[in-house]
């Protein structure tokens, strides 16, 4: 293998990713134990043996993967959880903060998180805020010592393709229906979050990046929403299963090894018209 096939390689790295029990924090999951690393998922519903189910659908191999509730919104959760990774492995190579709250297309409990804005519930918003920013910061906060003493280490940030451009509420096919207005701004935020993170960082040769992916087809959405979000992209489609590992895998190996403070962009050329 050349060694620029090997800088993508995962072996023997300790991998940590909130909200790794989520549509897409499972092909992430998948995709970074087939990489060869060992995977810490937090999350506050495990759903241990159907995550478990999930990963070896995918051919990933579960023996590297471990599953542990924590409440990202809790640093004394957070903290104990960094500490039980180090008392088992001793190093943390990456976090991946993915853990947010998205109001999901299709199911009727998240219909309130899609009221006009002149209505949205400030309950609402600060619990988006606390989840997508507060988590976020609380994670990075609680790992970045340990990355700092080992003088080495990559966090990536899950962005969205709303933290470039404003989310089109048209694609609804409802005129009353409308995307989360603290989701798109919690989105927004992480780009600032990551850039000031990365200059903190640096001196320290640990990266820190966003990664902003569009819209991904689930098993819940409907086959019309696919298609009407499909043909706001270059591609005519919404990204499949799988499709962001390569991303993910990038910012997590040595493959990226000068890349800081950047926001990784693939939308399907959306944000290009």
């Amino acid at each position: 293998m050349s060694k620029s096939l090997e800088s993508f390689s995962l072996k023997d790295k300790v991998i940590i990713i909130t909200g790794g029990t989520g549509n897409l924090g499972v092909d992430y999951c998948a995709g970074l134990l087939k990489a060869g690393a060992t995977v810490i998922s937090w999350d506050l519903n495990p759903k241990t043996e159907e995550v478990s189910n999930k990963l070896k659908e995918r051919g990933a191999d579960t023996n590297r993967f471990h599953n542990l509730k924590v409440d990202i919104t809790s640093e004394s959760e957070v903290q104990a959880a960094v500490q039980n990774c180090l008392n088992s492995f001793g190093k943390i190579d990456a976090l991946i903060n993915n853990a947010a709250m998205n109001p999901a297309v299709g199911i009727d409990e998240s219909k309130k998180l899609f009221v006009p804005y002149e209505e949205y519930p400030i309950e609402l918003w600060e619990k988006e805020l606390k989840v997508n920013l507060t988590g976020m910061m609380i994670c990075t906060k609680s790992v970045a010592p340990t990355m700092m003493k080992q003088k080495n280490g990559s966090i990536v940030n899950i962005a969205s393709e709303v933290a470039n451009i404003a989310h089109d509420h048209r694609v609804y096919n409802e005129p009353d229906k409308f995307k989360s207005v603290a989701y798109v701004t919690t989105k927004t935020g992480i780009l600032g979050f990551t850039r000031q993170w990365a200059a903190r960082l640096g001196s320290y040769n640990i990266r820190v990046n966003a990664f902003s992916p569009g819209g991904v087809q689930s098993p819940n959405v409907p086959k019309d929403f696919a298609e009407r979000f499909g043909r706001m992209n270059m591609f005519g489609r919404m990204a499949q299963p799988g499709e962001y590992n390569g991303v993910i895998i990038f910012l997590c190996s040595d493959a990226s090894s000068f890349m800081t403070g950047a926001n990784l962009t693939v939308d399907g050329g959306k944000s290009a018209w």
